[in-house]
This record gives C-alpha cells, sequence and structure tokens, in this order.
C-alpha cells in the first residue's frame, strides 16, 4: 500500500503527502516536520541540561578550575591562573581551593583577590562604569564597519544609475539598421 492515494476535495493524497496535480508533484510536509520536531527536542534538552546543572551541584575542584580560570596569573600575565605552570599559580589554585572548603562563595573569593591584586586580576572586567567600553567597543566597530560599507556600496550603486556626462558612443550606422531590421522582425 505504499503508493496508495486517496480522492479528498478534489485533490489526491497519499502517505507521503499531498499530490499537486497541476505540478505532478507531492509536497512532503513529514520532512519540515520531522526537522521542526529535531530541533524542538534539542532545544528543550538543552534548555533542562542548562537549567539542571547548578542544581546536581559542582563538585570543589570543578569550582576550583572554574574559579581559577577567571583569575589572571600575577607572573604569566596573559594566562589564567588554572592554565598557569607557575608556582604562584599553584599557590593561588590551592588558595582558592582552601576558601572554598571553608565555605566561602565564589563572589568572596572574587573580592578578596581583588582587594589583595586590584581588578586587574580578573581576567573578563566587571561590566561596570568605564569598564562598559571594552565590552561594547567591538560591536560598535563591527556596526560601525558594516555601516561604512553599506554607505560606500549605496553611493557606488547609485553613481553608477546616474546619468553622467560620459556618453555612450554612437552607434556604427551598419549595426543601427541591423539592429533596427531585427528588432522589426521580432514584433517591437
Amino acid at each position: 500500500m505504499r503508493g496508495s492515494m486517496f480522492q479528498v476535495g478534489g485533490s489526491k493524497l497519499g502517505r507521503s503527502g499531498t499530490w499537486h496535480p497541476e505540478l505532478g508533484t507531492r509536497n512532503s510536509p513529514t520532512k519540515g516536520s520531522r526537522m521542526r520536531n529535531t530541533f524542538l527536542a534539542l532545544l528543550i534538552v538543552g534548555v533542562v541540561g542548562v537549567w539542571l546543572r547548578p542544581a546536581v551541584g559542582v563538585g570543589l575542584e570543578e569550582q576550583t578550575q572554574l574559579l581559577a580560570a577567571e583569575l589572571r596569573c600575577p607572573v604569566c600575565q596573559n594566562l589564567s591562573v588554572g592554565d598557569s605552570p607557575s608556582e604562584m599559580a599553584n599557590q593561588m589554585r590551592e588558595l582558592v581551593r582552601e576558601k572554598l572548603k571553608n565555605g566561602e562563595s565564589p563572589e568572596q573569593i572574587r573580592a578578596y583577590f581583588v582587594s589583595r591584586y586590584g581588578e586587574w586580576i580578573l581576567l573578563a572586567p566587571k561590566r561596570q562604569g568605564f569598564n562598559w567600553v571594552a565590552w561594547l567597543l567591538p560591536f560598535g566597530a563591527i556596526l560601525g564597519g558594516v555601516g561604512v560599507i553599506g554607505f560606500v556600496v549605496r553611493r557606488s550603486v547609485s553613481r553608477s544609475r546616474a546619468p553622467g556626462d560620459a556618453q555612450l558612443p554612437p552607434l556604427d550606422p551598419r549595426y543601427a539598421g541591423r539592429l533596427q531590421a531585427e528588432l522589426k522582425e521580432w514584433g517591437q
């Protein structure tokens, strides 16, 4: 019964979708609905996974690594405490681990390091005050670049459409006669 058809309201329907007599083809809604259902299932699984992650709880070692990844190593300066092989970074990781064992929150630990080393110790600047410039400047530069490119392209297109002083060279009379004859032949 794979290719069976049945009549509904003047159009033939089959198992794989709607028959379009004008087009002579089938419209397969199952492919689109499968993609949509798969996308929705993945979205739901992702949202539930992110939502349940804090409820599951993070171990002491994972919390230590997460906090160490946010702090800059004073010796290496371009590496996080979590990535740095220096002795200073090892001591800072141990200090973070001890503070977490003692029940301090990640916010308190960050505040401790900021009080000792200044805000420089944080790899990502806080989103407040003048630091907003560091967060928003890249997006502003991208938008500005897109705007400049759009302006240049628009100006270039408008110049090419505008009639200018440059006229087309006159058409050779031999070709003009032939063109007129062919246009008459085609009925124009």
